[in-house]
């Protein structure tokens, strides 16, 4: 597998999968260019090599072609601006080879959106699987996909993947097309490299200790990645809505805490296997309630084992910032997924803080800190504290697979 860095792209085309999957607002206004911003480095290199570079994306669940809302159209001016120089826009991604032959070096191009064709993603679209054509209808995709990906192909000498967010699909775009170039015509962009670095840290090359903090309001939800943790962390704090599940299935009150009730054996049977494997499993010792869920809700500090009938969990207690935050800070290695309050609410937000914090300043004391998942790293951004940690990644399922210990279509695909 070749690196960016090592080829020259110089009268090349070049296709790159990002992930511009930006959200935007009721006229159309992206609200947060942080994917963007963070694919500028493969964009720059391709330019600045006088490189001819096309870029693919997707945007949305869009179930037709076209679809106004999820066109890529949207982002043209704003992307322009950031790139530094106008931005060409193929309107329909499977007829582009005109515009791609038009171009010169150092020009871009951005395909509309890949998901307005269903062999993007390789769905069936209008009949639900076990009625009636479905599978007729799947087979037919399968073929179509290939001449899809084909063409997406023929655009370009190169292609790089640069989209961590989308790596755990085996979608056309991101891991079919990069059979059609050899090892030495397919890599990781820059964003995509360190992705893959930042989990390899986490997970492979270990400095001890380990500590894990999951957060997250169900424990079903992350249960494959905390059973493949306890393999590797010395570490485990459990935080959010999953605590009031173990503190239930421990015999606890919770009142009107969010609980998973068919997930108490499954609770018993994780704290089990972190006492087998020598695992320190930390769960909170007291806890900020609340009469409503809502800002301005009454409160008390309770123990979360005596959760008053009125009221439910909405944020770690004061004993429990320091508890975790010791742990945090004696760790050389830290894994976050996952808030453990509602930090939305600015009263609610104090735990998540606190756990920010404690991450802040171990990795000032020399430790690697990776934020990965959607709140989580919403949390630190809050906090104004991303750049106070060695890094948060782009990918949210992306992350949470690799974390699981499944390896990643998009990244076997390059490999």
């Amino acid at each position: 597998m070749k690196n960016i860095e090592q080829v020259i792209f110089e009268g090349k085309r070049v296709i790159v999968r990002v992930d511009f999957n930006v959200p935007l607002d009721e006229n159309f206004n992206i609200t947060d260019d942080t994917r963007i911003r963070a694919a500028m480095p493969t964009i720059n290199k391709v330019i600045n090599d006088g490189g001819r570079l096309i870029l693919m994306s997707h945007l949305g669940r869009p179930k037709k072609n076209p679809d106004e809302k999820y066109s890529l159209k949207h982002i043209i001016n704003h992307l322009s601006k950031v790139v530094g120089k106008e931005v060409a826009f193929a309107d329909d991604c499977m007829k582009a080879s005109d515009k791609v032959a038009a171009m010169q070096n150092g020009d871009v191009l951005l395909l509309e959106n890949l998901r307005f064709y269903a062999e993007e993603e390789g769905k069936v679209r209008g009949i639900e699987k076990g009625e009636e054509g479905y599978d007729e209808a799947k087979k037919a995709l399968k073929e179509s996909q290939k001449e899809f990906t084909k063409t997406l192909a023929s655009y370009a000498d190169y292609y790089i993947n640069d989209a961590f967010g989308t790596a755990h699909r085996a979608h056309a775009s991101t891991a079919l097309i990069a059979d059609y170039f050899d090892a030495d015509h397919k890599m990781y962009g820059f964003l995509m490299g360190k992705e893959v670095e930042a989990v390899n840290k986490v997970m492979k090359d270990i400095k001890r200790p380990f500590t894990a903090i999951m957060g997250g309001s169900k424990v079903s939800t992350k249960i494959d990645i905390i059973e493949n943790l306890l393999t590797k962390v010395d570490n485990l704090i459990l935080c959010g809505g999953m605590t009031y599940t173990f503190k239930k299935a421990l015999g606890g009150n919770i009142g009107k805490s969010i609980c998973e009730n068919d997930k108490l054996d499954l609770a018993l049977s994780i704290l089990d296997k972190a006492k087998e494997k020598g695992v320190n499993l930390v769960l909170a010792v007291d806890a900020v309630v609340a009469d409503d869920f809502n800002n301005n809700a009454n409160t008390m500090i309770v123990d979360p084992m005596d959760i008053p009938e009125a009221y439910e969990g909405m944020d770690i207690g004061p004993k429990t910032r320091v508890l975790f935050g010791d742990v945090i800070k004696n760790s050389k290695t830290i894994l976050w997924n996952g808030p453990c309050g509602v930090f939305e609410f600015d009263n609610f937000s104090n735990g998540s803080r606190a756990i920010a914090e404690a991450i802040v300043e171990a990795t000032k004391n020399g430790a690697f800190s990776l934020i990965g998942g959607g709140d989580s790293v919403a949390c630190v951004n809050k906090f104004n504290m991303a750049d106070q940690v060695s890094y948060v990644s782009t990918g949210g399922g992306a992350l949470l697979e690799a974390i699981e210990g499944k390896e990643l279509p998009g990244i076997a695909a390059i490999k």
